[in-house]
């Protein structure tokens, strides 16, 4: 069962869209949340570091504006085990690696400038999102 939050998803991707053009008109850098991580990981100088920091900070502390802002925790339910949450995470990893970016990255951003590799890598994900989901719902019954 899925909750159906229209007002919630569009505030979220409209703030997901907000940092993209941020980030890309102060910064001229792509807002690919796997490559923030990946460059955060290798370091590198300290100008770069400091900004990848700053923007996976803010992605962990924002439940935390959350509470501020609501005074409830946002709502949080995954209603699969925690070895479907690791192997999916690994998976996950590995796409990113052979796909050469993320949802944030190629979805997001890539789509918005026309990219046809992150139209093909979109496509490519969403149509392997699909297919899990009709699987593990639907023949698994999971």
């Amino acid at each position: 069962m899925t909750s159906f939050t229209p007002l919630t998803s569009f505030a979220g991707g409209m703030l997901i869209g907000l940092a993209a053009v941020l980030l890309m008109a102060f910064h001229g850098r792509i807002f690919g949340a796997t490559g923030i991580l990946s460059g955060l990981l290798r370091g590198g100088d300290m100008r770069d570091w400091s900004l990848r920091a700053a923007l996976l900070a803010g992605m962990v502390l924002a439940p935390g504006l959350v509470l501020l802002v609501t005074g409830n925790w946002p709502a949080l339910d995954v209603p699969v085990s925690m070895t479907a949450i690791i192997g999916g995470g690994l998976l996950v990893g590995l796409g990113v690696s052979y796909g050469g970016g993320c949802t944030s990255g190629h979805g997001v951003c890539g789509n918005a400038r026309f990219s046809r590799r992150s139209i093909t890598a979109t496509l490519s994900f969403m149509a392997t999102a699909f297919v899990t989901v009709y699987v593990t719902r639907h023949l698994i019954g999971g």
